[in-house]
């Protein structure tokens, strides 16, 4: 009953107008007095709210004491609602404004629902090209609108971890970080729309899911670049790729510890204080050396 309610008033109807008519659809014809009895509400207010039903065409009044009231078929009523709902957007999308929308600010959303609403509606936006960096699950929730993308005569690049099964016409391709990575504070998805819209968010673990949206120059030009380098590893990989892990290990892990000096699952950097190669940097040991030379 709460959700037939709270639909009601997203058509336009109050509270007391949605219940009004709540009572009629299962009691039939009734008087003011009767329903304000059934809602224990005044019925001066019942009887405001039934004349602002009748008003909208939603309820239909008898003649003679005492008026009877007797709700509208609901088709008859969404078919109205529809009706003149199209018509305002018709008018509102020929007479509003128009803004540039060149959003080169940090935009951001909070929220799974607001965040997959956002995505969905810019993948049907793309006119161009869509890149995008993905998750199985996040893969496997957008699964039919990738699908779409393409039929859009967009060109989908998807660049996926793990084990999942895209529609025909997407352009996959699997990335080879590792699994334990979406343990670090969620999951992380982008994705870069026409070279133009880049967003970036994360999804699971303990926080909401997070997403921010920009058109900042730099922000589209780092996506790309990393897009795109995931694809040359990827090429690498499919020519060269038993060279590769035999020289840097799977992932190329050798190579990251080589500059960073992490090595694999240590919780904390192992490299601070270290050069670029691994060797002790010249900190406070080294400058006690030079004195004692002195």
């Amino acid at each position: 009953m709460e959700d037939v309610h709270l639909h009601l008033k997203n058509l336009g109807f109050t509270d007391l107008e949605a219940k009004c008519l709540h009572v009629l659809a299962v009691s039939g014809t009734q008087t003011g007095y009767e329903i304000a009895k059934q809602l224990s509400v005044s019925r001066s207010n019942v009887y405001s709210a039934l004349q602002k039903l009748a008003e909208k065409g939603a309820v239909l009044t008898s003649h003679g004491e005492p008026t009877q009231y007797q709700s509208v078929p609901i088709e008859e009523i969404g078919e109205r609602i529809e009706a003149e709902l199209q018509a305002s957007i018709r008018y509102v999308k020929a007479h509003m404004p128009k803004q540039d929308a060149h959003r080169s600010e940090y935009f951001s959303l909070e929220g799974d629902e607001k965040v997959t609403r956002r995505i969905r509606t810019e993948l049907k936006k793309a006119k161009e090209e869509a890149l995008c960096d993905l998750w199985p699950e996040e893969a496997k929730l957008l699964k039919e609108d990738l699908r779409l993308v393409p039929a859009q005569g967009v060109r989908l690049l998807v660049s996926t971890t793990g084990e999942v099964v895209l529609p025909d016409g997407v352009h996959q391709f699997p990335h080879g970080r590792e699994v334990h990575w979406p343990e670090r504070n969620g999951r992380k998805f982008t994705l870069l729309i026409d070279r133009k819209l880049a967003i970036i968010g994360t999804r699971g673990g303990d926080e909401p899911t997070l997403a921010m949206l920009t058109e900042h120059p730099a922000m589209v030009e780092l996506l790309l670049n990393n897009f795109f380098r995931d694809v040359v590893i990827h090429e690498l990989q499919q020519d060269m790729g038993a060279k590769l892990e035999d020289k840097y290990g799977k992932n190329f892990k050798k190579i990251i510890q080589k500059y960073t000096g992490v090595k694999e699952m240590d919780p904390q950097p192992a490299g601070v204080g270290k050069s670029l190669e691994g060797k002790p940097s010249e900190g406070k040991s080294a400058e006690g050396k030079r004195r004692k030379k002195k």
